[in-house]
């Protein structure tokens, strides 16, 4: 049931739509460049310009995959790695919250005539609850199925976590784990996190070492031979940037709402764990199973509350805050765990009953107030029945409803059946937005509408000159509508149209008329009310 509930989760978000604005179609256009020879591998560009802010190994699994199929397969083929990634970062969550449940100072006490669970067995059932509330987690479930650099730098995290975790009882494969999470973390665009998580951890082994606890001294330095690789890479693919700002006062508010949403329903769990463990917390070294996942929550935490990329920095505290959250099942008391299940209830078959009636009003008309709603925030969306997709929809509310009984059923208790109902019910929601409104999503989230249109007004051209395009626009274009982009300038008779981001102009002054262009038409993105691109025509 596990491997169902896992599957059913990773696949759906990444099959049978286009790429999505923005990071999603971005980070498609850099690997549409490097598989078709206008970037170097090394430092990939997307119309002349690096991603600064994010490094190259998400481009370099996209654009490798690529390579397996038509062009039509494309977009397809390259988020087969990332589905890899997701896959990757739940089961390297599962390991790491094993291991640390292995340790003694997690195990519960024994009795005095036997009878407690066996450790093994009793770790099992801690890492099982990590893994559902890693994929309770609502921050997760868009970040995640996106083809990034962020699923790459959550994988990463994933492994390293993983690694560290396991280092006395997994030797080879927490050494490994180790490498590659610190260089993959650094190659995806997050070298100061992997430095700090990794030194972090790895002194927090040491201090293990020194007070005569495994692993060894010699693993230690193998261990850091991953900081050292990170390091190399980072300085030889010039990734030294981690972009910092001091948020304002509105920031703040704007961070601490995103970190109520985005960690729920792991950081209450957390906190109960961190509250009824307080008095370990005063020798980390020699509790390992609340210092690891610890720190590697503080780091990402505190990255994301001074940094514009708040919800890609804590994306990486996920597995980690999974594990402490996990942690907290032993010592939950009857009547918390049962709030947590009603709320649970209530909301998911809310949310599950909202998207059934929408997707119903699309399709029929009624209720009249959401399918009014659809038209006037589509304009142009036009409805397609599929019945694989609603069938597949029907049988996972079916499965809801056969979890709801099997939750209030007498039965014996599991140590993870407080989050069987959040893991269950986010798994359920994010499957039936895949599928009854993915057709909607996909028209709302893609730019193939708004490249239509411009090709529809263009006719045969394929050269078209730009100016202060994002890139996540430009993507799209180039794919959809198969536009060579180039910088503005006079009109050519091999590039007669011009296109101009308007809200660009502020930053890059730009008088089309004064080089001989034409305002022609507005195209603007149908779902969006202020997303337009003004369409200019050379003059004869």
């Amino acid at each position: 049931m596990l491997w169902l509930l896992c599957l059913a989760y990773v696949l759906p978000g990444f099959v049978g739509r286009d790429p999505w604005k923005a990071d999603d179609v971005e980070a498609f256009g850099f690997m549409l460049a490097l598989l078709e020879g206008d970037s170097p591998w090394l430092q990939p560009l997307w119309l002349g310009e690096p991603d600064w802010d994010r490094g190259p190994l998400a481009y370099w699994l996209g654009a490798l995959f690529m390579q397996l199929g038509p062009a039509s397969w494309w977009p397809w083929l390259s988020r087969l790695p990332f589905m890899a990634l997701l896959g990757l970062t739940l089961a390297a969550t599962w390991y790491a919250a094993y291991a640390l449940a292995r340790e003694p100072s997690a195990q519960p006490v024994r009795f005095a005539f036997g009878g407690e669970a066996r450790p093994a067995d009793y770790a099992r059932a801690l890492a099982d609850g990590a893994l559902l509330a890693l994929l309770a987690t609502l921050g997760l479930a868009r970040l995640g199925h996106e083809a990034t650099p962020a699923l790459a730098q959550l994988a990463a995290v994933s492994l390293l976590f993983f690694g560290l975790a396991g280092l006395e009882r997994r030797r080879l494969p927490a050494l490994m784990a180790i490498g590659l999470g610190c260089s993959g973390l650094a190659v995806a665009g997050a070298p100061v996190p992997a430095l700090l998580l990794g030194g972090g951890g790895l002194l927090l082994q040491t201090l293990r070492s020194q007070q005569g606890a495994q692993p060894r001294m010699r693993d230690l330095g193998v261990a850091s031979l991953g900081l050292l690789m990170a390091m190399v890479l980072t300085g030889a693919l010039s990734l030294w940037q981690w972009l910092l700002a001091m948020p304002s006062a509105a920031g703040w508010e704007s961070w601490a709402r995103l970190l109520l949403w985005f960690t729920w329903p792991c950081w209450p769990l957390a906190l109960w764990t961190l509250w009824r463990w307080r008095a370990q917390l005063r020798q980390p070294h020699a509790h390992l199973h609340l210092a690891l996942p610890l720190w590697f929550v503080l780091v990402p935490l505190a990255g994301s509350a001074f940094s514009p990329s708040s919800e890609r920095l804590l994306l990486l505290a996920l597995p980690a805050l999974a594990v402490l959250a996990a942690l907290a099942l032993p010592t939950l008391r009857r009547s918390m765990s049962a709030l947590v299940d009603w709320f649970t209830l209530l909301f998911f078959s809310v949310c599950a009953l909202t998207i059934w009636v929408v997707w119903l009003a699309m399709h029929s008309g009624w209720p009249a107030k959401p399918a009014a709603n659809v038209a006037r925030l589509a304009p142009g969306f036009e409805p397609q029945l599929s019945w694989a997709l609603t069938a597949l929809a029907a049988l996972a509310t079916l499965g809801w409803l056969a979890l709801v009984r099997w939750r209030v059923g007498q039965h014996r208790s599991a140590l993870w059946k407080s989050l069987a109902l959040p893991a269950g019910g986010a798994v359920l929601c994010w499957l039936l937005l895949m599928t009854l409104w993915l057709p909607l999503l996909d028209f709302g989230r893609s730019y193939a509408p708004m490249s239509a249109r411009v090709r529809e007004l263009i006719g045969d051209a394929r050269c078209v000159q730009q100016h202060g395009l994002t890139t996540a626009q430009a993507a799209g274009l180039h794919w959809h509508g198969q536009l060579q982009l180039v910088p503005a300038g006079p009109p050519r008779p091999e590039c007669p149209w011009l296109l101009v981001d308007p809200e660009s102009l502020a930053r890059k002054p730009l008088d089309p008329s004064a080089l001989g262009w034409t305002e022609h038409a507005t195209v603007r993105r149908p779902s969006s009310r202020d997303e337009d691109v003004v369409l200019y025509r050379g003059q004869p």
